[in-house]
Formats: structure tokens, sequence, C-alpha cells
């Protein structure tokens, strides 16, 4: 076995046919994410996601705004899918998450598009909310493979995950990036309408980081592993704090972790969201990741 290789070359075309064929029965009731919404995807039935049974995607190319371990020279060959699982009344793609902007494309196109990705040089395939598509993703990823894929897969999360459906992702996924946005429950149900988040992101991370690991980074490039993002939210620095505990005591004080600073208002927020973060609110995140000895991914 190649350990150099990305994982999902190692499987058998009997193995991927499996996982597709598990992760589409739990479409035909859905339950690709916490909410279970139990609709029938298979017959174009739409749950809180929006989306149906076809792939749709907004748009793909050589992102150069990724972690530098994802971008490279060549860029984070970037597919961002339409829809979300998530309601962020602060969500800056509200166009793409929200009202669906995209366009339907096949399982064969996705697998072309991601080895066009490959051809023009990108370092990743990276998947862009990808949790409500994962059982036509993993058959692109299939069909991709088959004709000469070779580049990590970036699960690029928002960390509202069903674990039932990780446990399918194993041995296919190489890196995961999800997001870890909340540490109180009643911040999840104002902001995103998901007051489970807490417990499910948790959750999922745990077993992300079972089948990962640490990140491993090779010549300046991520190869494996996770790597977890945090949007610190205006007055809101309690949840950061909590955030950075969580992953440093019950995680691994080895995670990659990116804390952001790019907020600024978008949509319809709150009125102590309605600023952007103050610089003072940053660097005490920072200061606690850097006594906590998170301090990869740190800039």
């Amino acid at each position: 076995m190649n350990s150099q290789l990305p994982v999902y070359r190692q499987l058998t075309r009997n193995e991927f046919t499996g996982r597709v064929e598990s992760l589409r029965k739990i479409m035909r009731f859905c339950r690709l994410c916490p909410r279970k919404c139990g609709v029938n995807r298979l017959a174009g039935e739409k749950g809180y996601c929006q989306a149906r049974d076809k792939l749709e995607i907004s748009s793909y190319g050589a992102h150069y705004g990724e972690e530098s371990v994802l971008v490279g020279e060549g860029g984070s060959g970037t597919i961002f899918l339409t829809w979300c699982n998530l309601r962020c009344c602060f969500c800056q793609n509200q166009e793409i998450s929200l009202l669906g902007q995209g366009r339907i494309v096949s399982i064969q196109e996705c697998a072309e598009i991601m080895l066009r990705l490959q051809e023009r040089g990108c370092h990743n395939i990276n998947l862009v909310t990808p949790s409500h598509y994962a059982p036509q993703l993993v058959e692109a990823i299939f069909l991709a493979s088959a004709a000469g894929l070779s580049l990590p897969v970036v699960w690029n999360c928002s960390g509202y995950e069903n674990v039932e459906v990780l446990k399918l992702l194993d041995g296919i996924i190489d890196i995961y990036m999800p997001d870890l946005k909340y540490n109180q429950a009643d911040t999840a149900k104002l902001l995103s309408n998901a007051p489970d988040y807490v417990v499910r992101s948790r959750e999922s991370i745990r077993e992300m980081y079972r089948q990962v690991g640490d990140l491993l980074v090779v010549n300046g490039l991520a190869a494996k592993g996770l790597l977890v993002r945090h949007l610190i939210l205006p007055g809101k620095i309690e949840e950061s704090l909590g955030i950075l505990d969580f992953i440093a005591k019950e995680i691994s004080f080895r995670t990659y972790v990116n804390v952001m600073s790019q907020y600024h208002p978008c949509g319809v927020v709150p009125a102590d969201l309605n600023r952007p973060l103050f610089l003072t609110e940053y660097q005490k995140v920072v200061e606690k990741a850097v006594s906590l000895g998170l301090t990869r991914g740190l800039k």
C-alpha cells in the first residue's frame, strides 16, 4: 500500500460501490446531515437544505484565498456546491447557500471538473459545503480516480455533520476542513437555526480526527489530516475561547487551527453583530490559542 497516494486510491471498485449505495440509501429517507429531514431526495423531494437528487455546482476553479498549505503555487482546486444545511444570518455567500445560485451537473461532469483542476496544476480538490451531496460526490471521486485523479480531497464543511455519513467517508477523504462556529447552543440557534450544532460539530470533529489525525504537511502542502477553521464573531469572544479549549483538550494541541478575523456584517444580523471585529478581540483569541499550544495555523 502506497502511503503517498490519496486514501481513495487505495479503495477497490467494490468498496467504492458499496459506499455509494449506502449513502444513497440514506438519501431515500434523508439523514445526510443532523437535521434528518426524512424526505426522499432520490424522488426529487427537497428538505431543509433545498437540495434534491441532482448535483448542483455554483462555480469551480483554482482558488488562492485558502490556507497557504492548500494553495501552494497552483492554487486549491475549489468546487463550490449550491445550497446549505445551515442558515447563518451573517453568511457571505447567501446567493449560493440560500438562494441556490448554480447549475445542475452530472456526476460524470463533476468527475471531469476534478480532472480539469488537476490538469491546470491545482494541489487538491476542495469541496465546499459538500455534506448534502455526499453520495454524488463520492461517486464522482470514484470516476475521477479511475481516470487518473491523484490529488488529496478536502471536505470543506460547516462542521454540522452526521457521524453516520462521516464513517462512510472514511478512506475517501484525505483532509477534513470543518468550521467550528459556536460553543453555546443558544448562539447556534440564534445565528444558524441549529440548536444542536455544538453537540453535532464536536462529535463530528472527533470522528474526523479519528480518521485522519493531525494535519500532515509535505513540502509546504497539506497531504492528509484535520484543519479547523474558526471565524471570530464580534462581541462573542467567550465562544471562541471555549472552542479553543475544546480543540486543545479533547482533540489535539497539534490541531491546525485557522483563527479568522475577516468577519464583516452581511445579511440581516442582530444589532451586536452589526460591526466589524475589534483588533483587541482578535488578539485576545490568538493569545488564548498560543497559551494552549494551538500555534499551527496562526498567522
